[in-house]
């Protein structure tokens, strides 16, 4: 079975059971060396995330969960770090936020985008897993936060954080390594498969693509993408998945307009030629568009 028909199991597995012995015994957290600094982290299950290594102190993007952060650790201090000095949320959700508590009670300065301090501060509800998400400790919160964009000047490179309105949620962020040529896009990128767009929570289809626009105008034919979720990407494969986005949007838009209901546009089978390619991740093209239609 493909790692893209696992991910649907995964996500309800890791959502609802992270906190069990299996989860944290069992788990195994991978690296793949991107430069000689920057290191994608994984566990092929939850959200990836972005290692950054140097004199300067060990710089984090997401954390996944709570009972995964010594594993987290010691990967990193494996591949020559150390605690990391900061952690980058790239936004709220618990499987790229759920080690922040742990890190925080380390010493870790965590940096966001202004909304997922609110939203890690007050909790939520995704409706789509109904999943109640409790609110985060103070230690866990943000001490930093940013309305459109931060910049951090260490190890030797510049680290751009850009706030993408209205994509993936309403606080995220994709984080550009300017001289090392790598983009951590967080959950803009479902690399090979349709994403979770939280509409509830700010997010929307068009948002997503303008998002992951942004990143084409930023990489050239050797930029290292790392996804928030799926194998690592680069700028070929993510024309593709915009022009997917793009396809999906243009032909819901036009049933929308039509005073089409949600379950009409799913009758409709407008992503039926797309289901191959993009229809075995985390949802199939019926499931997707109950998901975006309210946010298209």
């Amino acid at each position: 079975m493909t790692m893209k028909k696992l991910l649907p199991l995964i996500l309800v597995f890791f959502w609802f059971s992270v906190q069990s012995a299996v989860s944290k015994e069992e788990v195994k957290i991978k690296s793949t060396k991107l430069t000689d600094q920057i290191y994608m982290l994984t566990d092929g299950m939850a959200g990836n995330m972005g290692v950054f290594i140097g004199p300067d102190g060990t710089f984090l993007i997401d954390d996944q969960f709570a009972p995964l952060t010594e594993k987290i650790i010691a990967e990193v201090k494996a591949l020559g770090g150390e605690v990391p000095r900061f952690l980058l949320n790239t936004h709220y959700h618990g499987d790229h936020t759920g080690g922040n508590e742990n890190l925080g009670q380390a010493g870790t300065l965590i940096v966001s985008h202004d909304n997922v301090r609110e939203r890690l501060q007050d909790g939520a509800f995704i409706r789509e897993f109904n999943m109640k998400i409790e609110p985060v400790a103070p230690a866990g919160l943000p001490v930093v936060t940013f309305s459109e964009d931060i910049s951090f000047h260490l190890n030797g490179d510049r680290v751009q954080a850009i706030h993408v309105p209205y994509s993936h949620t309403d606080g995220d962020a994709i984080i550009h390594f300017v001289e090392a040529n790598v983009i951590h896009a967080g959950d803009l990128i479902f690399s090979g498969f349709y994403p979770f767009i939280d509409v509830d929570h700010g997010g929307s289809i068009r948002g997503v693509i303008e998002g992951c626009k942004l990143i084409l105008t930023l990489a050239d034919d050797s930029t290292k993408i790392i996804p928030g979720h799926g194998p690592l990407t680069n700028r070929v494969e993510l024309s593709g998945y915009v022009e997917m986005l793009e396809t999906a949007y243009d032909r819901l838009g036009k049933l929308k307009a039509e005073g089409k209901t949600a379950q009409e546009a799913i009758e409709a089978q407008p992503l039926a030629d797309l289901e191959e390619e993009w229809g075995d991740g985390i949802f199939n093209g019926d499931k997707w568009i109950e998901i975006i239609y309210p946010g298209v």
